[in-house]
């Protein structure tokens, strides 16, 4: 492992035994007592405007936890339209290539069609009981009359391929029709969920934008509570006592993948290097384990093994939410590495920071 690696390793263990240590059972949490607003001083000098109660920011922190879910169901809608796209633009290619080749095959049969009828033309056009009656040497004649009736087989037979070379170009000509509608369709539901999600994320930062610096502090330590609350909430359960898998060869890589991401930027839609949104850290670590699974969240949800959370091991991934519009990768020792939400960073977190759906493995 380079010094590199080893350090982001180091930095994201030691967020880990943070997590560990502050969220273990039977450890309460309190949102940050408010700063109490300065007493009026004799002189009448002018005090310091009170900021608002911790009460009104909690409520701001919802608007937005609810305002980034949204906009990252939009994202998930929006992935894969994308995917869809991309395998629809796969079959049209294909199909285009196969009318090709069949239109070149029909040209060669109707070649191959024009020259028997032309030879046809050559003999006359006459049955093979006449033939025999006309000619001069019958014994000849019977010698060739099998080859005049293997030719009529092979004509026969060209006519039938011609006729289904013809039937397999109007089936491929209907199903690139077909696939250019889907695609037209996805296309306008990508465009609608990418609006979808600009206006939930433009609302969530128009939000964030009216508090002050110190008003921003606070709703952070907010943020930080509740999840350290939520994180508690689960570990008390005893979840853990019994979760003690050990991460599969492509399982490592892809916590390896995972790690080396630890600092860069979410960006809605994107599956890096640079920037990742949820489901593109998890599909491109796999992809880089030599595992390629769905792209999306839900998509991941829907198609992967689901295995129980006392079964999991490091490299499984954790979906969260009723709606399956969040996942992350299990890390060991109750932690994750996700890319959270814009405005964030990829970054470790308490596996039960969030509300658990499930979880599933992409090598089972």
């Amino acid at each position: 492992m380079g010094p590199g690696k080893r350090g982001l390793l180091t930095a994201a263990l030691t967020v880990v035994c943070t997590v560990t240590v502050l969220a273990a059972p039977g450890t309460a949490f309190a949102a940050p007592t408010p700063t109490p607003a300065p007493t009026p001083k004799a002189s009448g000098t002018p005090t310091a405007p009170t900021p608002p109660p911790d009460k009104d920011l909690e409520r701001v922190r919802q608007k937005l936890d609810g305002l980034y879910h949204d906009a990252a169901v939009a994202t998930d809608a929006y992935n894969a339209a994308e995917e869809k796209a991309e395998k629809q633009s796969a079959e049209i290619v294909a199909l285009a290539k196969k009318i090709v080749e069949g239109q070149q095959r029909l040209k060669r049969l109707k070649n191959q069609a024009g020259a028997a009828a032309r030879s046809q033309y050559r003999t006359g056009g006459l049955p093979p009981t006449a033939q025999f009656l006309l000619s001069d040497d019958p014994g000849q004649f019977l010698d060739g009359a099998g080859l005049v009736l293997q030719g009529q087989s092979a004509t026969k037979k060209l006519l039938g391929e011609v006729t289904r070379t013809q039937k397999e170009l109007r089936e491929y000509a209907d199903d690139a029709s077909a696939q250019w509608k889907k695609l037209e369709a996805g296309r306008k539901a990508k465009a609608a969920a990418k609006k979808r999600i600009e206006r939930q994320i433009d609302a969530a930062e128009k939000l964030e934008s009216q508090l002050e610096k110190k008003e921003k502090e606070r709703l952070a330590k907010l943020e930080e509570a509740a999840a350290l609350k939520a994180q508690t909430a689960w570990l008390d359960t005893g979840v853990l006592k019994d979760v003690d898998g050990k991460a599969s060869a492509r399982g490592k890589k892809a916590v390896a993948f995972a790690t080396a991401q630890l600092g860069k930027p979410y960006v809605w839609g994107a599956e890096g290097p640079d920037s990742f949104d949820c489901s593109g850290l998890t599909s491109q670590a796999w992809a880089a384990a030599g595992h390629p699974v769905p792209r999306t969240s839900q998509e991941q949800w829907k198609q992967l093994r689901h295995v129980d959370v006392k079964d999991m091991r490091p490299g499984d991934l954790v979906i969260y939410f009723g709606d399956a519009s969040h996942v992350a990768m299990y890390i060991g020792d109750g932690a994750i590495i996700h890319a959270p939400r814009p405005g964030r960073s990829v970054t470790v977190a308490g596996a039960g920071s969030m509300p658990i759906l499930g979880v599933v493995r992409p090598d089972a």
